[in-house]
């Protein structure tokens, strides 16, 4: 019997060529989708889910209670130390530090290496290969890294340092001044890990780096690049831990009102909390699995449309079995097995496909995803289940449509519309597939114009021409001077600063201040901006009152932007001329000399904070060279001769600064690009569907043309009875979709401070959007059966 089915399967499929391609393209484009989501999805829940005890392990983090709750997923560097001095709720309590685009120098026999690290290099405590069981396979994990001057390097960093050459003992050089010594060989870190460095050296090196950070006292500000990670003792509670912090605080840093408190994230979090930096947010991922959800729904849809939409042509085939003794069951479970063989196709297409795009998926996300049904078994259970899925979601209605028929209307040939469920439910089919649809394309529109609007919008400095370059490891006060002047020298070079980072940066420097010589810090975090005298004017910032900074390459003076003014309670900027501030601890004191107009300090995600810049040439670490774009590759040229001649020994790197700037949304690129794919493929889906039913009416309504043709219709009358009904199917669809998309791309502005309003232009632009494309489809079919020859129309029935 099922052999039987399989054939009677095989010919219906063979004889509706065109209805066949169209369902098994559409199921396999979205079984593609599918297919990719679930492998993207299932890569991102399992980053560091490999560890030992990971529901032990935490990683300690800041909340900076303030005018609003700041959250930084560092800590101060002595916190590690004093939390495992202090309590013995850490099994384990590793600090680790970690610094990207590093120079790395190997002075070999015959040739010396210079490379830059872009996943940088890390500063761990012994105790850190202990909570997180990245395997040695040559060392001591417990001693490796005891002594001054050691490191541990992975397999891959060893291979690229020291060739086939045994690594163990073997030096290379930090910056060109600090030697390590490889005590360790680190297997290859998995690719689903989100601390992706592969070169680990002694913490107790880190203060001949950088002696503040390395600092056991250094409790008056967060440096972005030093963590903390602890695995807590079997039946320790985050609870109890947290219920201990206040004091832990007060004893640490009594003078900061209660404004840092320190919480326990899970590692299985760190990859997905955007507040504490996570690469993607589970939001994100939901979204994509609830498109692919919605994809697969609309080939389903299309199948069910075109499925019913033919029935009438099997009515006496099913009238026929029907008489020869055939039940509705056996009916049904044929109908499912030629849907089961169309969905094969289709899925046996979409593997095929989605092992075409993955390296084109891995790009986007930087990621190194793999599809293979023979090693993974969620995977393969998943297309097994997808096909099931799909079988009965797009089989069952029409097999009971068939199944049901009367064998004597069949036979008669006295079936209509009405008895293969009518006109009703296949419009409802439309409305929702063209409800998706829309909702998709307000969600590009909106998603487009909020990046175009952060992109566009005036930040408040230039941007435009600005090169950032960094000043060199080995760079002295002296060093940098001479390097400014160099490159204000050069022809096309408009205006060059020293600086830590430009304006708008992910560099930051957050410190609490206290105010006019008071003992308590203030109850907000400023971003602290080192620069030298040519900040303002090389950046175009507007200096609204007092002065400039003055010349120095120590912490004399601030200049502040308005909105720490305001936070200050000062009715204008000239009020605040004067007043003393003191940063880091009291370590650096000084009047503010100036007040700037606000700038954005930060992407549109965050509003505009407060800012206070002061010369301080212990922390430049760029040149910031606006340079003139008309001769920008010469001018670029003569700024590497000069900066190479100063540091023969190292790399010579450029940003620009709106590349840079641009990068602060590459989240939401990514997740646009995403969308737009999935989206004109949905549409696509769709288009597939309506073009086969268009077709079909074509057919049903060959005769009816043609008398309406005879008796003085026009070209334009026949495109009106095709079109008038998508029209008003797409306006029912559009009145569904509109509330929706709203809501959705509401919620998702809200996660910028600064954006976009929702207009009825994004509305307009949607359903016009979605008229042409189904003008298209429709389009076609509809000319050709209206210019058909009426007599051929007559005769075809």
């Amino acid at each position: 019997m099922i052999r039987n089915y399989l054939k009677i399967a095989f010919r219906n499929l063979a004889r509706n060529k065109a209805y066949s391609a169209i369902n098994v393209g559409g199921l396999a484009l979205s079984m593609t989708c599918g297919i990719i989501i679930f492998t993207l999805v299932k890569h991102h829940l399992s980053f560091d889910d490999f560890h030992n005890d990971t529901d032990r392990i935490y990683r300690i983090v800041t909340e900076e209670h303030r005018e609003s709750i700041e959250y930084e997923n560092a800590v101060p560097t002595p916190l590690g130390k004093a939390f495992r001095d202090d309590y013995t709720f850490g099994e384990k309590v590793a600090r680790i530090g970690i610094f990207t685009d590093q120079l790395i120098t190997i002075k070999g026999k015959n040739e010396i290496k210079k490379l830059k690290e872009t996943e940088g290099l890390a500063f761990a405590e012994p105790e850190y290969f202990d909570i997180f069981n990245y395997p040695l396979i040559q060392g001591d994990k417990k001693t490796a890294l005891i002594q001054p001057n050691t490191a541990i390097i992975t397999e891959k960093i060893a291979k690229k340092y020291f060739g086939n050459e045994n690594p163990m003992g073997k030096e290379f050089f930090l910056d060109n001044k600090i030697a390590f010594t490889v005590t360790g060989i680190l297997r290859d870190l998995p690719k689903n890990t989100d601390i992706k460095t592969e070169i680990y050296v002694s913490y107790p090196t880190l203060k001949s780096y950088n002696s503040w950070l390395g600092s056991d006292d250094a409790w008056g500000g967060i440096n972005s690049e030093m963590y903390c990670f602890v695995r807590l003792r079997p039946n320790v509670s985050v609870a109890e831990v947290e219920a201990v912090m206040p004091a832990y605080v007060k004893k640490h840093r009594p003078t900061s009102k209660n404004v840092h408190h320190y919480k326990l994230q899970p590692l299985s979090e760190v990859h997905f909390d955007a507040r504490y930096g996570g690469a993607m947010a589970k939001e994100n991922l939901w979204v994509l699995a609830l498109i692919g959800l919605f994809l697969i729904i609309t080939a389903c849809v299309n199948f069910i449309n075109l499925a019913t939409a033919q029935a009438l042509k099997r009515a006496k085939e099913v009238g026929m079995r029907k008489v020869l003794g055939g039940v509705r069951s056996q009916l049904f479970w044929q109908f499912i097995g030629e849907t089961a063989m169309i969905t094969l196709l289709g899925a046996m297409v979409a593997i095929v496909l989605a092992l075409g795009v993955l390296p084109a998926i891995n790009d986007l996300f930087t990621s190194q995803m793999s599809i293979s049904l023979f090693t993974d078994k969620y995977l393969a259970g998943f297309v097994l289940l997808l096909i099931i899925t799909v079988t009965f979601l797009a089989g069952a209605y029409p097999g009971l449509v068939l199944a049901g028929f009367q064998p004597v209307l069949a036979l008669k040939g006295n079936l209509s519309q009405q008895n293969v469920g009518g006109f009703n439910i296949r419009r409802s089919l439309i409305i929702a597939q063209f409800a998706i649809s829309q909702v998709l394309i307000i969600g590009i529109i909106v998603i487009m114009s909020q990046m175009r609007y952060a992109k566009q919008a005036d930040l408040g400095f230039d941007k435009e021409a600005m090169v950032m370059i960094p000043v060199g490891a080995d760079s002295t006060g002296v060093v940098m001077k001479t390097l400014k002047n160099q490159f204000s020298q050069i022809i096309g070079v408009e205006k060059v600063s020293l600086c830590r980072a430009a304006p708008a940066s992910g560099n930051t420097w957050t410190n609490s201040i206290q105010f006019d010589n008071q003992t308590e810090q203030v109850n907000f975090g400023t971003n602290m901006k080192a620069a030298d005298e040519d900040y303002i004017s090389t950046f175009g910032l507007e200096l609204v009152a007092g002065k400039n900074l003055s010349p120095s390459d120590t912490v004399r003076e601030f200049m502040v932007n308005e909105a720490l003014t305001r936070k200050l309670n000062f009715k204008s900027p000239e009020e605040a001329i004067g007043k003393m501030i003191a940063a880091n601890g009291g370590s650096m004191v000084g009047p503010i000399v100036g007040v700037v107009k606000d700038f954005h300090d930060h992407s549109f995600h965050e509003e505009i904070g407060a800012v206070a810049i002061m010369t301080y040439k212990q922390d430049y670490s760029n040149y910031a060279v606006k340079i003139n774009l008309k001769n920008a590759k010469s001018v670029l040229t003569s700024i590497e001769q000069a900066w190479t001649a100063r540091h023969p020994d190292q790399i010579f790197e450029y940003q620009f600064l709106d590349q840079s700037i641009a990068e602060f949304y590459q989240t939401e690129e990514t997740m646009f690009r995403q969308i737009q794919i999935l989206s004109l493929i949905a549409i696509f889906i769709g288009c597939l569907g309506l073009y086969g039913l268009v077709s079909f009416m074509a057919n049903q309504k060959t005769k009816e043309i043609g008398i309406r043709k005879v008796l003085g219709g026009s070209v334009s009358h026949i495109l009106w009875i095709f079109g008038k009904e998508f029209a008003l199917l797409i306006g029912i669809a559009f009145f569904i979709a509109a509330p929706i998309g709203w809501w959705l791309m509401n919620q998702w502005l809200q996660n910028f401070q600064y954006r976009i309003e929702i207009d009825a232009s994004i509305f307009v632009l949607s359903v016009t959007v979605t008229l042409l494309i189904a003008l298209l489809t429709v389009g076609w079919q509809s000319i050709k059966a209206a210019l058909m020859n009426p007599v051929k129309s007559l005769k075809s029935e």
